[in-house]
């Protein structure tokens, strides 16, 4: 018998039809990936089986959880459900944790609200459910907050919540999109040891196909709410039917070939930085610690020059960062940009030499200005901004180059999809046309057709402007292709350094050798594709 059975599901929210005929099934020990762009209709699905929909929302169809059809369930039941029978990992942890609670309180609160068993032994719980996903009481008692964790931490808190009852179904909303790579593996083990545990039965929605071919036992493929195709992993590996899915695995496994660097030149050179944080006191008349988290890091960055920055979270790549952007300052070492030491630039014609390009698009923006003024806010920092005429020129020759129209610089923010807002980004940061810039996980929470666009056009900016750039990613299959050279960062220190596919090919620091093969790989997927 199916644990889950989804039949001819639709959903309309007003006029707009959402989910179109969606059904599939899940079974007891089962991993079943849904997979598609964002807009599929992957998250509105399990939204769907959660019953966690806006009121507007109509529902046809039928989802059966071992014979209950969900659908037909009062709101006082579907909360009897939730915690105990279907339990659910959100994809941002630092959203789905409450910042002012402890961990111990909020695993403990679905054991509380369902009176699984009393507060002491409620407590006893749930120390061994942390304990379970990886944190151990000795290391992380209950009292700590979730900021006191790294993202993968929160992550494994949020599993330690969606588990704490047993619960028959497990769904997973893109579980380790914003993890690195040693994390994501650790992650995705866990949840794999879970479901053979407790027999569970697992739903897993994510755009990440290389994690959807080495995690699931069946793949759900999406687009514009309808199933377009389904099958066991491998069978639907060897032989893809719908072009959609073809094109998916093919932009998975996309690559770019870049100009030639130009002559070494160096533009920005970090020579033995140091930065240290202060720890908080142990004691009242305890001697102040301070946390090094950069440890005499040295590297050259040549103009015309692409290089790639990986390493786990915490390695200290962003504090790295800051510190280049002139953000945070350094206890030691000196930094500079372009023969000038960065402390000393107080020049707005030098700031403009470096512009930076977030992983979030939307919280770089406000969301009242229309893309005109956004991709201009570099220009407050120049002495002799450009002003009527030439500024429009300069915004309409700036948009076509990252592949927009000059009428979308009078559009909001909001009518954009993520491709496309991150092609706004790269708009303000190549404004200016500045000397170097950064990209701080660009890519990583885009579909993989819509990053396999964004890389081609970094390839086109590259021929036109012979771009500068940082491109600090935990995705290695996207610093693979976009980079010329790469650096390899472990507890605040470079431990490997030098030509990116040489690096990749035949990596010597044994924390290299960890992260390349913690990162997930597609299987070769010629044969599937013909």
């Amino acid at each position: 018998m199916n644990l889950l059975e989804i039949n001819t599901l639709s959903l309309r929210i007003g006029s707009k039809e959402i989910l179109k005929d969606v059904s599939f099934h899940l079974a007891p020990g089962e991993i079943l990936a849904v997979t598609g762009e964002s807009g599929s209709g992957k998250s509105m699905t399990a939204f769907s089986v959660m019953q966690l929909l806006p009121e507007a929302a109509e529902v046809t169809g039928s989802i059966c959880l071992e014979g209950r059809d969900l659908l037909q369930q009062s709101e006082e039941a579907m909360c009897d459900l939730r915690g105990s029978s279907i339990g659910m990992v959100f994809q941002e942890p630092m959203t789905a944790l409450n910042p002012v609670k402890t961990i111990g309180a909020q695993v403990m609160e679905t054991i509380l609200i369902h009176k699984a068993m009393p507060p002491e032994q409620a407590e006893d719980h749930a120390r061994e459910l942390l304990a379970r996903v990886g944190l151990p009481p000795e290391r992380f008692p209950l009292s700590r907050f979730p900021h006191e964790l790294s993202g993968g931490q929160r992550q494994r808190v949020v599993i330690a919540m969606a588990i704490a009852l047993r619960p028959k179904l497990l769904i997973a909303d893109e579980p380790t999109t914003a993890l690195d790579v040693t994390t994501q593996a650790q992650i995705l083990e866990l949840l794999q040891d879970l479901v053979q545990e407790y027999d569970m039965g697992l739903l897993i929605i994510t755009h990440d196909l290389a994690v959807v071919a080495e995690l699931a036992d069946h793949i759900v493929v999406m687009r514009h709410g309808e199933v377009v195709e389904t099958g066991s992993t491998q069978g639907l590996l060897r032989d893809m039917q719908h072009p959609y899915t073809r094109m998916l695995f093919a932009a998975s496994k996309h690559q770019v070939t870049l100009p030639a660097p130009q002559s070494p030149s160096p533009l920005l050179e970090v020579r033995g930085a140091i930065r240290d944080y202060p720890l908080p006191r142990t004691s009242l008349f305890a001697k102040p610690q301070s946390f090094r988290a950069v440890r005499n890091v040295s590297l050259t960055l040549n103009r015309g020059e692409r290089l790639g920055l990986v390493g786990e979270s915490g390695c200290g790549k962003s504090t790295l960062t800051r510190a280049i952007l002139g953000l945070e300052p350094l206890q030691g070492g000196e930094i500079l940009l372009d023969g000038a030491p960065l402390a000393a630039i107080r020049n707005p014609e030098q700031r403009r030499k470096m512009q930076v390009v977030f992983q979030d698009p939307v919280g770089s923006f406000n969301p009242r200005h229309r893309v005109d003024r956004l991709i201009t806010e570099p220009f407050y920092a120049l002495p002799n901004a450009p002003k009527g005429g030439a500024r429009e020129d300069l915004i309409a020759e700036t948009l076509r180059a990252v592949g927009l129209g000059p009428e979308d610089a009078h559009k909001y923010i909001h009518q954009f999809s993520g491709g496309q807002r991150q092609r706004i980004a790269i708009a303000r940061a190549l404004i200016t046309r500045p000397e170097l810039i950064i990209f701080d996980e660009a890519v990583s929470a885009l579909d993989v057709s819509v990053r396999a666009r964004i890389l081609d056009l970094l390839v086109e900016l590259c021929e036109a402007y012979g771009l500068t750039y940082l491109f600090i990613s935990h995705d290695l299959s996207v610093v693979r292709t976009v980079t010329d050279r790469c650096l390899v960062m472990q507890k605040g220190e470079i431990v490997e350094q030098g030509n990116t596919k040489e690096i990749f090919d035949d990596p010597q620091h044994p924390y290299t050798q960890q992260l390349i093969q913690a990162a997930p790989v597609l299987p070769d997927l010629d044969q599937g594709a013909a």
